[in-house]
């Protein structure tokens, strides 16, 4: 890692109990690795990948990722990248929020600063991919989509009998074109 600070937000409307203080963004750096294993274990419901895996994301692919903390400690997570052939857009891997702070906003607020981070790279779409039962992915998509005034497209991406295990299959979400950033209009 450079030295270069990670940029973050903070925002002063944490939905946590009174004594926790604001909720921070930034992005993340390797020793955040163990807790997003974590958080992907403790939600029962996300693909855990290795602990290895998430030291990879959080060296290779921070600057397509994104942590939430409240008070130093990471409580949430999304982890995305720039694919090769579509420099235009950024696939978001997983969305995670820690138990405790489920419900206040944190994966929106994770998603919207992650979009408002790429934009001046030349980012005009999101893709992710989702199961058809998970209906707060699809919720938080969507709502992200309203609020960028975006549209939204979902096909098959990756039937279940490509999986050699039970997983269902993934439909692929594509989100945009979003608005450009007003710093690259302003350039142009």
């Amino acid at each position: 890692m450079t030295g270069d600070k990670p940029s973050h937000d903070i925002d002063e409307r944490n939905g946590a109990s009174g004594s926790a203080g604001p909720l921070e963004i930034d992005t993340p750096v390797v020793a955040d690795g163990p807790e997003l294993y974590r958080i992907t274990c403790d939600s029962a419901v996300l693909d855990v990948n290795s602990p290895y895996a998430y030291l990879l994301w959080c060296r290779d692919f921070a600057q397509t990722s994104a942590v939430a903390r409240i008070d130093g400690a990471v409580v949430g997570f999304v982890t995305g990248y720039i694919r090769p052939d579509a420099p235009d857009t950024l696939v978001v891997w997983q969305v995670a929020v820690d138990a405790s702070q489920r419900g206040g906003g944190v994966a929106g607020r994770l998603l919207g600063h992650l979009v408002d981070r790429v934009l001046p790279r030349g980012v005009r779409y999101l893709e992710t991919t989702i199961t058809a039962d998970n209906a707060a992915s699809i919720n938080l998509f969507a709502a992200l989509a309203r609020k960028r005034a975006a549209n939204v497209e979902r096909s098959e991406l990756f039937s279940a009998d490509l999986f050699p295990d039970a997983h269902l299959g993934e439909d692929l979400y594509r989100i945009g074109p979003f608005a450009v950033a007003p710093a690259v209009a302003a350039g142009s």
